[in-house]
């Protein structure tokens, strides 16, 4: 009859005793795992954040090798103002200057 007594209380506390180790084991590893958690949530912030920063610079790049033909046609324009300018220059540094006795000299004008 005692080893029944002591089979039954056991018995009737076993799930009991289950619950409160569980209890305990959550009550230790919960802050830690909170902590991962929240680690876990700001390290994925960082990575959204460093990803759009990469995808940015790649359509930027994209963007700058599709713009080539726009610096070629610049650089053909700015050649063409040289060229004029220089064309210009000359033709102002030139002047034809006639003389009483109909001599024709230049007069060169430094710029």
């Amino acid at each position: 009859s005692d080893k029944f007594t002591e089979s039954m209380y056991v018995l009737a506390n076993e799930p009991s005793v289950a619950l409160y180790r569980l209890q305990e084991h959550v009550r230790r590893s919960l802050p830690e795992l909170v902590q991962h958690k929240t680690d876990m949530q700001s390290w994925e912030e960082q990575s959204q954040g460093a990803i759009y920063t990469v995808e940015y610079a790649c359509s930027a790049v994209k963007s700058m090798t599709n713009s080539s033909m726009y610096f070629k046609n610049i650089d053909s324009l700015l050649r063409q103002a040289i060229s004029m300018k220089e064309q210009i220059s000359n033709s102002q540094g030139r002047r034809l200057i006639m003389n009483d006795s109909s001599k024709k000299t230049y007069l060169y004008k430094a710029c």
